[in-house]
């Protein structure tokens, strides 16, 4: 099976970010695949020779065709939409010169959909769609889409790139649910939800990062590694430092991490009085280093604003978490709050009352019983229901129904 697989933001572990593409991919050529991946080059400048256009190199088996053009996530939504139909249109004049059985694309953002399904027409094989994030759902419910007409064209892209799909893959079951509403069949959607590398996320790693803890003074240690953007909420990081350390000083919250809001959190940080006494911050790491972060935590967290659009979310930090066996804190519900009632992994605090939030959070991190509880409830989530290498065989089976299925038309059509 040749599979072309766009992905605007993949990465490997030796940058920042999630890197489900990356292993996905990987696994697809080990099992004797050809996997093409068309991406931006922001992410992969090590293996970059040029410094415009297109390039194409191999990782690790992937045949990865990489387009140069500049993009932070510090950028406003504005720029950012820009940046998407730029590689839209680059990849739209770029991908036909590539033979695949099956097209895949993953969002976010959804514009990864437009040269996928023309790409899946004009060479009449199978798309399977990837939905990440329930766009425009979700720009919708934090105000970044406000016009009539700007969501009405984003609904009709939602539903055009759903319709044009022959799977999707949610990775959660409320997004499974928001393509089915959309009215997507039900029986042509699976739910591969982020998954955790367990041989990469050993508890047992030897982590070497003391140099960079050498405030912690046998103090508790709750992380927060990710990225710092308007919709991920992080200042409640900061707020709930500031209320934790009128409780109980020995614990230490620190942020990995960069984005439009670093600045914001560290200013908050400091007008609360708790920046360099009780809350740090350093930029983000590789997700190489990730592990090294994690052996040294006591609990990591998982934050996002108050949105009920954002219980969906599947974000790596919590399954990384999972994976180092490290208690998680989340400040939402939905299916991730609702899975701690079964596997007590972790908690989720109070998304609104700080007060309240600081004392559920300290009751939690110093009981010994059920942080012991925690990690073990993490660790066997991380080798069951989460695998990534059962997960996988679930992502290679999706593919090859759908370009099984487009063969068997094909033939009938004969």
């Amino acid at each position: 099976m040749i599979v072309l697989y766009i992905h605007q933001y993949f990465g490997t572990p030796s940058h920042p970010g999630g890197t489900r593409s990356y292993e996905m991919a990987k696994r697809l050529v080990r099992n004797g695949h050809e996997v093409h991946m068309v991406t931006m080059a922001s992410k992969l400048s090590e293996f970059c020779v040029k410094k415009k256009g297109w390039e194409v190199f191999n990782v690790e088996g992937i045949r990865v065709h990489a387009y140069h053009l500049t993009y932070s996530n510090k950028m406003g939504f504005s720029k950012r939409i820009i940046k998407f139909f730029q590689f839209v249109i680059a990849s739209m004049l770029y991908v036909n010169k590539i033979k695949s059985d099956v097209v895949f694309a993953t969002s976010t953002p959804l514009t990864v959909s437009i040269p996928a399904v023309i790409y899946s027409k004009k060479n009449d094989v199978p798309m399977v769609f990837e939905v990440r994030d329930l766009w425009p759902e979700l720009p919708i419910a934090i105000g970044a889409l406000k016009s009539r007409l700007s969501i009405f064209l984003a609904k009709k892209l939602e539903f055009w790139s759903y319709s044009n799909s022959s799977r999707i893959i949610g990775l959660s079951p409320g997004m499974v649910e928001g393509v089915v509403k959309c009215g997507f069949p039900r029986n042509k959607t699976a739910m591969i939800p982020n998954s955790c590398d367990t041989d990469v996320f050993s508890p047992f790693t030897n982590d070497g990062c003391d140099e960079i803890f050498d405030f912690l003074n046998g103090r508790k240690l709750a992380v927060y590694t990710g990225t710092l953007g308007n919709i991920n909420g992080v200042s409640y990081f900061a707020e709930l430092a500031c209320k934790v350390s009128r409780l109980d000083e020995n614990v230490c919250f620190v942020i990995f991490g960069d984005g439009m809001e670093c600045d914001l959190i560290k200013e908050k940080s400091k007008q609360l009085g708790v920046y360099g006494k009780n809350f740090y911050m350093f930029p983000k790491v590789n997700k190489s280093v990730m592990p090294k972060i994690l052996a040294h935590a006591d609990v990591a967290f998982s934050l996002f604003l108050p949105i009920r659009e954002m219980w969906n979310n599947s974000a790596n930090k919590f399954f990384d978490a999972l994976a180092s066996e490290t208690p998680v804190v989340i400040n939402y519900g939905g299916w991730q709050a609702d899975l701690f009632s079964l596997y007590p992994a972790g908690i989720s605090v109070d998304p609104y009352d700080i007060d309240l939030a600081a004392v559920e959070f300290l009751e939690f991190i110093k009981d010994e019983g059920r942080i012991a509880s925690a990690k073990i409830a993490a660790r066997k989530l991380a080798q069951t229901d989460f695998n990534r290498d059962v997960l996988a065989v679930e992502f290679e089976r999706v593919l090859s129904e759908a370009v099984n299925e487009a063969g068997s038309v094909q033939m009938k059509t004969k």
